[in-house]
């Protein structure tokens, strides 16, 4: 069986080698693709970028090949020939030009994982419509009027039960998921949502790996996790539908969902909440420890963060809850949630398919290739932002960056695929923010770094001794 397996992986591997050199070979003359490296038959450069990005510098596989070739070059990553492009104007242009020039895709690992019927991997008008009602359950007037209140009281409460000493990475996540969950479905925290939280965790693990489970263990171990996932989502939907049938209903996104005159089958909503868990969770709480972390290292920073937040906490009871104006009056606040989405964009960029040969840069890129549009690289450019690799948060208070180009800070995408929930990103990440810096002082428990594979994170989850406000700080 062991022979079996190994004649058939070196098969494939000749396959696609073969039809590789053919497409590439066959290619009309002329086409000027962007300078650039296949690298290796069928693997092409997928193991020096998935290397490169375990270093503690967060863009090594792209300043390696823009220093080479320029902002825009080729290269062959998770079995496909891409074009990677670290330039602000393409990266505008693939973004305006979704659904007419460029298509979403994305590597089949995490296709698999998060579901054909997932928002990310949507196309057309089924695309739109979905895109549109997150976005209308994720706006400025329904957080202020009712999802402001279950963010701090959430908040809250995972503080209250914060020891001496936690990791901040694993604390954020839990908060972040359990804000989702409510959020999606009306789930208060609990057994069920943290057994649904550790399956998560196995299921991201996969996201960037082989998608063969014979080959990888990790994918198998995520595709078991995902399974697991769907099965417990698939409950609640089914238990949902039929108190929706019966006239009950609940004001979250599974109802407005449910109450789509059956449009949706369940399997369908199933990879819908799926892939909104992933993002309402995996990225935020990485921002949430990141700001942390940055602050803890500028300590002047977070001097005037704790200023801005004392002054609002001075004009409220103890322990009352923020409200809209109170979220309205961080300014310094926002500026360095702006600065931690630039130094550590955690989705570095997006995956697309050219629908037609492209014709950009003076270059060509083949219908039916991948491109990766780099926001991480963008916004850590010298050319761009001064000193851009510092993490600096009143570049924010500067006319010059509060007017710099829209394409040149995109930590949400844009265009039709703009991240629906930037605002609630935001909002959370305030909160929690006010409630940590008014609530407690902290130390890091050890040294921790950066890295950037298979997403941004710190390497040891970020430990901290705590200690709540007006007491001595433990070392």
């Amino acid at each position: 069986m062991i022979m079996a397996l190994f004649f058939l992986f070196i098969f494939l591997i000749f396959l696609s080698s073969t039809i590789l050199i053919f497409r590439r070979n066959s290619l009309p003359r002329r086409l000027r693709l962007p300078p650039g490296n296949l690298g290796l038959p069928f693997l092409g450069e997928t193991l020096q970028l998935i290397s490169a990005y375990k270093t503690e510098n967060p863009e090594p596989f792209i300043d390696e090949r823009v220093n080479r070739f320029g902002s825009l070059f080729t290269t062959h990553v998770f079995g496909e020939p891409t074009v990677f492009s670290a330039d602000p104007e393409t990266n505008r242009f693939i973004l305006q030009n979704e659904g007419k020039l460029f298509e979403s895709s994305y590597p089949g690992s995490i296709s698999n994982l998060l579901g054909k019927h997932s928002l990310l991997l949507m196309k057309g008008s089924l695309h739109k419509r979905m895109h549109s009602l997150t976005m209308s359950f994720a706006n400025s007037s329904i957080i202020r009027d009712h999802l402001l209140v279950d963010i701090d009281r959430l908040v809250r409460l995972n503080l209250d039960s914060w020891s001496d000493r936690v990791f901040l990475m694993e604390e954020a996540k839990k908060i972040t998921f359990e804000l989702t969950v409510k959020q999606l479905m009306s789930f208060d925290p609990g057994e069920w949502s943290e057994s649904l939280r550790k399956e998560y965790v196995l299921v991201i693990e996969g996201f960037f790996t082989v998608p063969l489970p014979i080959f990888s263990t990790t994918y198998r171990r995520a595709i078991q996790a995902r399974t697991k996932v769907a099965e417990a989502l698939s409950l609640i939907v089914m238990k949902r539908r039929k108190e929706s049938e019966a006239g009950e209903r609940k004001n979250d996104m599974l109802g407005a969902l449910l109450a789509a005159d059956n449009e949706f089958s369940d399997e369908e909503i199933v990879d819908f909440l799926v892939a909104l868990l992933v993002a309402g969770y995996e990225t935020t709480s990485t921002i949430m420890t990141l700001a942390v972390k940055f602050l803890t290292e500028t300590p002047l920073a977070l001097a005037q963060l704790k200023e801005e937040h004392e002054g609002i906490r001075a004009k409220k009871r103890e322990e009352e809850a923020l409200d809209w104006s109170d979220y309205k009056s961080m300014p310094f606040t926002q500026c360095v949630v702006n600065e931690t989405l630039r130094v550590a964009n955690i989705i570095s960029g997006v995956f697309r398919r050219t629908m037609t040969d492209i014709n950009i840069k003076g270059y060509t890129i083949p219908k039916g290739w991948k491109v990766f549009a780099s926001f991480r690289a963008v916004h850590l450019d010298r050319d761009n932002f001064k000193d851009a690799r510092t993490f600096n948060p009143w570049r924010w208070q500067s006319n010059s960056e509060k007017t710099s180009p829209g394409n040149l800070f995109t930590p949400f995408g844009g265009g039709p695929r703009l991240c629906p929930g930037y605002e609630l990103a935001r909002v959370e990440l305030s909160v929690f923010l006010h409630h940590l810096v008014t609530r407690f002082s902290w130390v890091p428990a050890e040294e921790d770094k950066l890295v950037f594979f298979p997403t941004t994170r710190t390497q040891k989850r970020y430990p901290i001794y705590v200690q709540r406000r007006n007491k001595v700080v433990k070392c």
